[in-house]
Formats: structure tokens, C-alpha cells, sequence
């Protein structure tokens, strides 16, 4: 039986202010949210223990800088990078891995001449020095490189782009770590089209690589193999480990060495999903740790995820770190490889990126629905078989949780599509003021998220972005459609050749889901995404009539312009996605302008190498003609995804008061100046 509720909850009921759904006023203001958006990038533990980690700040125009964990708890991180320096490679346009710590040894890819530079951890008057050649320019980058103790050399990635900046050369280099006789770094592996996770083992004698060919992206197919090296540095000898077997269809990543110098790494053989395997050198086999339906990896669209680390190696035991998605979250767990068994480790956080380990500990990059993007330390029991303490030691947002009152929780959605008998997920947050309320007779405006990639996940986080528009009474919802990743091969691969369908498709039986489970309006249904997830958003106003408005964010109008202007690590993956040139005609909104029908806003950077301006450009002059209302909002300096504040800020803003003025049918609670909208204005 449900119980009475308290005088104190009928009386705050009674005391809330009722207003409709989308006019709330709200602590958490654009400021806050742009102020908040700090990211996180790699992390790695230095000689004395403490960990180090790249942060990005919106507020200093989104330089990525390299910080260390304080010596005492309590105290403020320290900077490391100098501020002329930032940390930041462009390899494959969205970089990653672009950092390594050997002892007190810092290596760093310099964001503005992409040259890999060498800096003590300790001698605080230390500079930072160039290690590779100057090229005259940002041409040739390096990442996700790692030291090789045994030739006193750094082992990395690079992309060459000096003859063909389209199509660079990528190989595994070695480095020289002399910074005053700078030589060409010597090639050391070659002749395919992407390279990553170069891995020595212990003793310098092997080093373990993914690579991949062109049409495959790492996540569709791949290889792992391990290089025998000579006296003199060099390979002389390969063993293909997972991809070539034409039993499977495998896509291995993550290659990981013992101290023991057995290999451990991830791929998805089996049951289609990313789970742990071992590599028995002597047979050149593969055995799986613990098989499960589960992913313990993603997609590598960046250099340097870790989402395993071996923690113990002895006669005793072969103890393994690892993160997990299962059913919409993550997992923290430990792996005994002798005994095959799993156990899970009890930490708040619902959403685990990447792991690495400390002395008795795990450092933990994560959040949840109550925690932002944070840091965290997770502290062993002597055994190793659970985590004794867990303390945050950075957060992207350490003064959020005074809004906690206002915060709209996740919760994981599962919807029909149009196929019989598949479900897709999303996550959604209802509107949540507790100053506020609207009349029993509203139901609230939805805005509706698809994400970038396709090949990628939302995940259901505290996202200060997310909550600017719930405070202020809107639903919002984030979906993860036929496509996305945490969901296994079978589920990832819904996509392929049906790009700007499925997607499509799901995003809107979403929306129609909500309404008819009468959580939201149905004639207050607007769409936003970025990248891939603006495609989406492009296609459902041209395709369908489920949305009443959009905003696209560097999205993609026309898929030939795409596929023509396409960075190398890409060029292929849209044919895969979308298929014969009829498709790309038909599935391209900018040629069926005539099918669009209502207002859209438009975002861009005018600096995006993988979305050209153009593509926003041509849609806003095509709608405006047609004399739909719309605004193109283009910003100097940002490149593809926005990294500055004032540019977060005004995109958060803008898509708002849009949405509001036409659709909404209220008055925003904010002070906003009016962008001009063509065809409305």
C-alpha cells in the first residue's frame, strides 16, 4: 500500500510556482553549462604514483593542457604544460593517445606544430624540447606512442600528410628521445592504411599493433600482430594473432602485456561482443578469459583507450582490471585469469571510460547520473578482491552538485522500431524544478538527441547541457539507435547500407513512444545532433513529419560533398554506412529541399576538416529560398565540435530561444538577444 504523503511534501507541492513547461527559470544557466564543459583526455600514472591527465578549458579557447594529481589530498592539481604549449594531435583528425610517461620522462604531441616535444615530470623549470624534425608545419603527426627502454627510443604513430593531406602516410615510427641531434624517426612497421596500440613488452623483445585496411573501420575488421625485434631494432619477424582466421569476422583492439609478458587483448570472435582473450604464443592461439555478453571495449575513433589493466601477475594468481557495458551501463570488475571467474567491483559510477592503474589502486575515468565526467581513485583491499575506498580527484564540473535539486535522472528507455520484433534504447530525463510546476492539463515540449559517429553510444550521465533544458521544464531524450555501440555486432551493424534510414526511423518511433505513453506533446516534438547525429537530424525533417524544428550542429546535408571532402580515416566508411549512388542521391536532404516544412537552425565551425562549412552553407541558402525559417550560425575558430565557451554558450542559448519562439509557444525565464531568422523575423 502506497503511504500518505508528508504535510511537508503537500506543502512544497502546494508552494511551487505553476508555469508552463519550457518557461522555468533556472540556476543552471548557459554560463554554468559552457563554464562546466570541461573534458577529460588521457590519463596516466607517473614514477612517484600520482596520476596525470589532459584536460581541455572552454575558457582559454579550449586548449588542452596536461595536469598532475596533487601530493596531498586537498590540494589543487598542478598545470605541467607550459602555456605556450598544448597538448593535442590531430592524427586522424580526432586524435588521442597524445601523451606518455616513462619515469620522470614526459613525451607530448604540441597541438600547434604537431611535433612530439620531451619534458621532465620533476625539474619544474624544465622546457619542454622538440624530439621530431620541424617540417615547416602541422603536417606530420604522431600518437599514441610508447617508450621502448631496451633501444632508449619512443615507439608512436604517425600520419604523414606532406605529399597528400587527404590521403597521409601512416606507419609505426621510432623516435630518437636526444633532443639535440633531432634525426628522422625510423620506420618500423608499414604497408597498411591505419595503425594503433604499438605495445612493447616487458623486455623489449616484441611489440604487439592493430591494423586495418581500407573499406573497414577498426570496429567492422581488423588485425593484431606481434613483431619480433632483432639486436639491431628492427623486425624480423611477424605472427598475425586474431583477424586473419576466415572462421570469424573480428575486429581486435586494445593489446595489452604482463609483466610477465603474456598478451592479453580485446576482440569480438565469438558472441559479437568486445570480451577479454589471451594469446598462447607457443600454439598461436587465442582463448577467451571470461566470455560474456558484454562489451568490454568501444569503438576506436581515438588513440590510447584502456579499458583493461592487469593488476597482478605471479605464480599465484593473473589478476585483470577491466570495464564492461551491459544493458545501458557499466561495470567495474575484476578478472581471475587462472580460475576464469569475474567479480564485480561496487563504485557509483554508471558510465566507465577508461581505467589505469596506481600502486594498490585503479584510477577510474566515469560518471553516472548524479556524477559528472570525473576522475576517480579506487583503492584495493590486500587481496585485490574489492575497492575499500573511492575518492574523486577531479570532476569537469566540481561545483554542479549544488543544482542537485534541479537534476532530471536518466532513466533507460526500450522502444519498439519500425522492424518487427527489434527494440532500440534511449535515455530519458523528464523536466524537474522543484520551484516549479506546469498545469495538469500540459505535457512538456521534447527535444530529442541523436548522437555523432553513428558508430557511437549516448550514455546516461549527468550532463549539465542535458539539464539546462530539463530545469527549465522541457523532456529530453538521448537516443542510441539501430547503429550505436554497447550493444554488441548484430545491433552495430543495423546501420550498414541503411544510414539516414534506421537511424531516422528509430529517433522518431522514439518521439512517437514518449507521446504515446504520454510523457510528452506531440505538437512540440523538436530534434538536435551533431556531426553524424546533424545528418540524422537533416534526414528526419526532410524524411518524416514526426519534429516540428531542428538544429543541426556541423551536420551533414549532402552525402556525395561528405564522401568528396572526406578525411583519409573516413573516406571509406560512409560507403559501408550508405551504400549505391542512388542511395547517396536519395538519402542526401539538400536534394529534397521541397519535402522540408518546418523551421531549423543551423551551427558550424568554420575551421571543421571532417564537415566542410559548406554543407551548412548550401542547406541554409536552399531552405531560405525556399522561405522556410531558419538561421545559420557559423563561429571563427572552431573546428568540428565546438571547444570554446562563448561558442557553447551562444549554441546552447540560440537553440533554445528557436525552439521557443516557434515551437513552444512560451516565453524563456533567460535574458537572450534574438538571433534574425530568415523567412520569420
Amino acid at each position: 500500500m502506497a503511504s500518505a504523503p508528508s504535510s511537508s511534501e503537500t506543502t512544497a507541492e502546494r508552494q511551487r510556482v505553476t508555469a508552463p513547461y519550457g518557461s522555468w527559470k533556472s540556476p543552471i544557466t548557459a554560463d554554468v553549462v559552457s563554464g562546466a564543459s570541461k573534458s577529460l583526455g588521457g590519463i596516466s600514472v607517473g614514477s612517484d604514483g600520482h596520476l596525470v591527465w589532459v584536460e581541455s578549458r572552454p575558457n582559454e579557447s579550449g586548449r588542452s593542457v596536461l595536469v598532475k594529481e596533487p601530493e596531498k589530498p586537498g590540494d589543487e592539481p598542478v598545470d605541467i604544460t607550459p602555456k605556450e604549449f598544448a597538448v593535442r594531435t590531430l592524427c586522424r583528425e580526432y586524435g588521442g593517445g597524445a601523451f606518455s610517461i616513462l619515469g620522470d620522462t614526459l613525451v607530448f604531441s604540441n597541438y600547434k606544430d604537431q611535433r612530439l616535444y620531451k619534458q621532465s615530470l620533476h625539474l619544474k623549470d624544465s622546457p619542454p624540447l622538440p624530439i621530431t624534425p620541424d617540417y615547416g608545419g602541422p603536417s606530420v603527426c604522431y600518437a599514441d606512442g610508447v617508450f621502448d627502454d631496451r633501444f632508449g627510443r619512443y615507439v608512436t604513430v604517425r600520419e604523414d600528410g606532406r605529399e597528400d593531406s587527404l590521403n597521409p602516410t601512416t606507419m609505426v615510427v621510432a623516435v630518437g628521445l636526444g633532443e639535440k641531434d633531432i634525426k628522422e624517426p625510423k620506420a618500423l612497421i608499414s604497408g597498411n592504411d591505419f595503425f594503433a596500440f604499438p605495445r612493447m613488452d616487458p623486455k623489449g623483445e616484441k611489440i604487439a599493433w592493430i591494423e586495418c585496411c581500407h573499406p573497414n573501420m577498426p570496429w567492422d575488421k581488423a588485425e593484431l600482430w606481434v613483431g619480433y625485434i632483432s639486436e639491431a631494432g628492427d623486425i624480423y619477424k611477424r605472427v598475425c594473432v586474431a583477424g586473419r582466421d576466415p572462421k570469424y569476422v573480428e575486429s581486435p583492439t586494445e593489446p595489452k602485456w604482463s609483466p610477465k609478458g603474456e598478451l592479453f587483448f580485446i576482440t569480438d570472435r565469438q558472441n559479437g561482443f568486445w570480451n577479454l582473450y589471451k594469446w598462447i604464443e607457443s600454439a598461436n592461439e587465442v582463448l577467451p578469459l571470461y566470455p560474456l555478453n558484454a562489451e568490454f571495449a568501444r569503438p576506436s575513433w581515438i588513440f590510447g583507450l584502456n579499458s583493461s589493466e592487469v593488476i597482478q601477475s605471479d605464480e599465484q594468481k593473473t589478476l585483470i582490471a577491466c570495464s564492461y557495458r551491459q544493458s545501458g551501463r557499466s561495470f567495474l570488475a575484476m578478472i581471475d585469469v587462472l580460475h576464469s571467474s569475474l567479480s564485480l567491483l561496487d563504485i557509483p559510477f554508471t558510465d566507465i571510460q577508461d581505467i589505469t592503474s596506481g600502486n594498490n589502486c585503479l584510477y577510474v575515468k566515469g560518471a553516472s547520473g548524479l556524477l559528472p565526467m570525473s576522475l576517480a581513485k579506487v583503492t584495493f583491499n590486500d587481496e585485490k578482491s574489492e575497492g575499500i575506498d573511492f575518492q574523486i580527484i577531479w570532476s569537469s564540473s566540481p561545483d554542479c552538485l549544488k543544482y542537485e535539486s534541479y537534476f532530471s535522472l536518466p532513466e533507460l528507455i526500450e522502444f519498439p522500431t519500425e522492424v518487427p520484433g527489434q527494440n532500440a534504447y534511449a535515455y530519458f530525463y523528464p523536466p524537474s524544478n522543484h520551484v516549479y510546476q506546469a498545469s495538469a492539463e500540459e505535457k512538456p515540449p521534447l527535444l530529442l538527441e541523436s548522437h555523432g559517429g553513428p558508430t557511437s553510444e549516448t550514455r546516461g550521465v549527468l550532463n549539465l547541457s542535458i539539464q539546462y533544458w530539463t530545469s527549465r521544464g522541457w523532456a529530453f531524450v538521448d537516443v542510441n539507435y539501430g547503429g550505436s555501440t554497447g550493444y554488441g555486432r548484430e545491433f552495430r551493424e543495423r546501420l550498414l547500407g541503411r544510414w539516414g534510414i534506421v537511424d531516422v526511423d528509430d529517433c522518431c518511433s522514439c518521439a512517437k513512444f514518449l507521446v504515446e505513453s504520454g510523457k510528452v506533446d506531440g505538437t512540440r516534438l523538436c530534434i538536435t545532433g551533431g556531426s553524424a547525429g546533424g545528418y540524422t537530424t537533416l534526414a528526419a525533417l526532410a524524411f518524416r513529419e514526426t519534429f516540428k524544428a531542428g538544429a543541426s550542429l556541423y551536420g551533414v546535408a549532402d552525402l556525395n560533398m561528405l564522401r568528396a571532402e572526406m578525411h583519409k580515416f573516413e573516406s571509406h566508411y560512409i560507403d559501408k554506412l550508405v551504400g549505391s549512388e542512388k542511395d547517396y542521391y536519395e538519402r542526401s536532404p539538400i536534394n529534397f529541399v521541397e519535402k522540408f516544412s518546418c523551421p531549423i537552425i543551423l551551427f558550424q565551425g568554420l575551421e571543421d576538416q571532417v564537415v566542410s562549412p559548406g554543407q551548412a552553407r548550401k542547406i541554409y541558402a536552399a531552405l531560405k529560398q525556399k522561405g522556410l525559417p531558419v538561421a545559420l550560425v557559423e563561429y571563427e575558430g572552431e573546428q568540428h565540435g565546438f571547444r570554446k565557451a562563448e561558442s557553447i554558450k551562444f549554441t546552447l542559448e540560440q537553440q533554445m530561444l528557436f525552439f521557443a519562439r516557434l515551437v513552444g509557444h512560451f516565453d524563456v525565464a533567460d535574458e537572450i538577444a534574438p538571433l534574425k531568422i530568415e523567412n520569420f523575423d
